[in-house]
């Protein structure tokens, strides 16, 4: 058996902590990749803490020539959120044979909102041998534990979720997507607007590309997938939040005035076949002082059973799922395969492959 070999492509905030559970579990980074001029050139220990490991951060314009000189067995890819940012990324491991999993929240299952970009992947990852993915804190916290509470239950009605997490924990380009910093009249042009629309034009948009879906979009979608329900309707609405007094974003830089947005909540509403409605809710915002993250899911059926969990990490909680998905990720068929096609995410005590 042989330590796993990882390629870790953005090298920002979430990458201190995949970086360091790599080698926490016998991995190596053996490359590393990024965009800012600040970062490149950069021993990856200055990003990930400890002592120098002889990896430098390589501009990601060099990807093709270090992913062939180096070999990774796979690459974590920490950048964007949305498939359209982070499709370059994934396709330059598919040229290069290279399994890939994403933090990006759309990855985690994009066949419902960037199918066109999930099907050139899934080809050219099938050519070149290789799986790409995406997970993360919502492979467990909002799938596979619901699916398994799903599992304790007879018969279900409706599955509601409702989740939120600190934007400032996850840098500038989640922020931004949330909406974070801008007044309420250009939320509502730049977000919310995306939703005010008919079925027939959000599938137009979809299938042009010009989508953005909340996380919860994409996530209603992986659980249908896990418990075998047939979609029929989805939809989604975004609500900006806001807050009492002026916030300060280290993030952004900037002072949140009082009454702007500090982020947003969404709802996603899917209607199935089988008559159950998953009804979610992801909250994402710049925290005031006396909030918190939290985690609660309820299967409305017989009987009806409600799950809470306060105060998750979900920034550690995110990292550590990519980093105990890796083996999977690299023991999977070829193509784009989303991850309640390889069984339940579970501890993993070393990256040996």
């Amino acid at each position: 058996m042989k330590s796993l070999k990882v390629a870790q492509i953005g090298c920002g905030k979430m990458s201190a902590y995949t970086m360091r559970y790599v080698y926490e579990k016998g991995g190596r980074i053996v490359c590393a990749f990024d965009i800012a001029e600040d970062r490149i050139g950069k021993d990856i220990s200055e990003i990930m803490g400890g002592k120098a490991k002889k990896v430098k951060i390589d501009d990601i314009k060099n990807i093709d020539a270090v992913l062939q000189e180096t070999k990774p067995d796979i690459a974590i890819i920490t950048t964007m959120s949305l498939m359209k940012d982070c499709y370059e990324a994934f396709e330059a491991c598919a040229r290069n044979g290279v399994n890939a999993i994403s933090t990006c929240e759309e990855a985690f299952y994009p066949w419902n909102s960037s199918k066109k970009l999930t099907e050139k992947l899934d080809r050219l990852a099938k050519k070149n041998n290789c799986t790409l993915c995406g997970s993360g804190y919502q492979d467990i916290s909002w799938g596979s534990l619901i699916g398994m509470l799903a599992g304790t239950t007879q018969s279900i009605t409706k599955i509601k979720g409702r989740s939120s997490y600190n934007v400032e924990d996850y840098g500038i380009a989640l922020a931004e997507v949330h909406g974070a910093g801008l007044t309420l009249e250009e939320f509502e042009k730049q977000i919310a607007s995306a939703d005010n629309v008919s079925d027939k034009v959000r599938q137009r948009m979809i299938d042009k590309g010009e989508y953005s879906p909340s996380y919860m979009w994409t996530v209603n979608g992986w659980l249908c997938s896990y418990l075998g329900l047939t979609v029929t309707r989805q939809s989604q609405k975004c609500i900006p939040t806001t807050y009492k007094k002026d916030l300060n974003s280290t993030t952004l830089g900037m002072k949140i005035k009082k009454g702007n947005a500090t982020g947003m909540s969404a709802v996603v509403t899917t209607e199935t076949k089988e008559g159950i409605i998953i009804e979610s809710e992801c909250i994402g915002k710049v925290y005031g002082p006396d909030e918190f993250d939290q985690n609660e899911w309820t299967v409305e059926g017989e009987p009806t059973t409600t799950i809470t969990v306060n105060k998750p990490a979900t920034v550690e909680m995110t990292c550590a799922t990519i980093v105990n998905r890796l083996v999977d990720v690299v023991k999977a068929k070829p193509g784009y395969v989303t991850t309640e096609k390889m069984g339940d995410c579970h501890f993993v005590k070393s990256l040996k492959i």
